[in-house]
């Protein structure tokens, strides 16, 4: 049980991490705001689903595990 907080504080931490580098990487590079996002603006509603965004960060997140992975 002593180690619940130290994972909780562990994940805290990395949260905060992937917010800070998601504020300066968004400064760079249009996350959301890709060509290929889907956005329909109507009277009274909005509908935005981000595919590329999605995509970009699924082939990145799996070339990251992957090289990862290799050195384990």
């Amino acid at each position: 049980m002593n180690s619940f907080p130290k994972i909780l504080i562990a994940i805290g931490i990395f949260l905060v991490l992937i917010g800070v580098i998601s504020l300066v990487v968004g400064k760079f590079i249009p996350l959301g705001k890709l060509p290929g996002d889907i956005l329909i603006k109507r009277e009274n509603s909005t509908f935005y689903f981000p595919i590329v965004t999605s995509i970009v960060i699924s082939i990145v997140l799996s070339l990251l595990f992957f090289i990862i992975g290799r050195f384990r």
